[in-house]
């Protein structure tokens, strides 16, 4: 139901900043210009980027196809700037991490001063990709993709041997975007001799993964959830998109909290 209604928002702040801003710049087209930014607040990306390993907080969700070299770019307003890898595409929207988002507006992470709202116009640039390095979270800062679901996407990035993406990729053995099945290890591509990765396990071994998960920011409350299941953690807000947090445990599951049910049940059963 909340994937629905932020979908909902999309549309509707996509379809304000087409009637407000008919000049609106693509960016696709140009390398730098104006567009209305609108949040969101559920990691994905279309070529297979690994959110376990990069900042979460800091993507771009924009329309058109995710290319080799293009995938960094700053975006600003008023007096703030943040850098966003733009690792996956949108329907029409120009889409943002709910957190790079809110600091934009009010200078705070959504996790410490949540607001909400629709389209805003921003100013972006795009970037040399290694701009958007401190964003990347393993050796040397190279794209982590999935061996079994990225592959149509690197083997265009190959056919271009000097775009960055070619020169700067490592496959992992995890299937999907918010690595949550696979295993979480290093995968090698023989290419062009081979187009399948191999690794230490079966590719795409469909296997519970839990030692590296991905966390979302709640549109508008702020709450930093575990994106597998939408479940709320506790002790977040650090803006890393890395999920240092705690889930919070359920209430009635807890021994203490058990503890007391059972004693107020014991009195109430004696006093009758």
């Amino acid at each position: 139901m909340r994937l629905v209604s932020h979908y909902v928002l999309s549309f509707l702040t996509a379809s304000t900043a087409v009637i407000a801003a008919p000049t609106d710049v693509a960016a696709r087209s140009t390398d730098s210009g104006t567009v209305w930014a609108t949040p969101h607040d559920s990691y994905s990306s279309s070529v297979g980027v690994l959110g376990c390993k990069i900042n979460t907080n800091r993507v771009a969700y924009w329309p058109g196809s995710v290319d080799c070299n293009n995938i960094c770019l700053s975006l600003s307003y008023e007096s703030r700037s943040v850098k966003l890898l733009r690792i996956d595409s949108s329907q029409g929207a120009y889409d943002v991490s709910y957190d790079a988002w809110n600091y934009l507006i009010t200078g705070s992470s959504a996790t410490k001063k949540p607001t909400s709202g629709g389209a805003v116009a921003m100013e972006f640039k795009y970037l040399n990709p290694s701009e958007c390095s401190g964003l990347i979270h393993t050796d040397k800062s190279k794209l982590p993709l999935s061996a079994s679901n990225s592959i149509n996407y690197l083997a265009s990035c190959l056919s271009q041997p000097d775009s960055w993406v070619a020169k700067n990729y490592v496959l992992y053995n995890i299937q999907d975007a918010i690595c949550s099945w696979g295993h979480d290890e290093k995968c090698n591509l023989d290419w062009p001799n081979a187009n399948q990765p191999t690794c230490s396990h079966t590719l795409g071994d469909p296997v519970a993964l839990t030692t590296d998960p991905v966390y979302n920011i709640r549109y508008p409350s702020g709450e930093e959830v575990l994106a597998s299941t939408g479940q709320v953690v506790q002790g977040g807000g650090d803006s890393g998109g890395t999920g240092a947090g705690k889930l919070i445990p359920k209430l009635f599951e807890t021994p203490v909290m058990a503890a007391i049910i059972s004693l107020v049940t014991y009195h109430l059963f004696i006093s009758l």
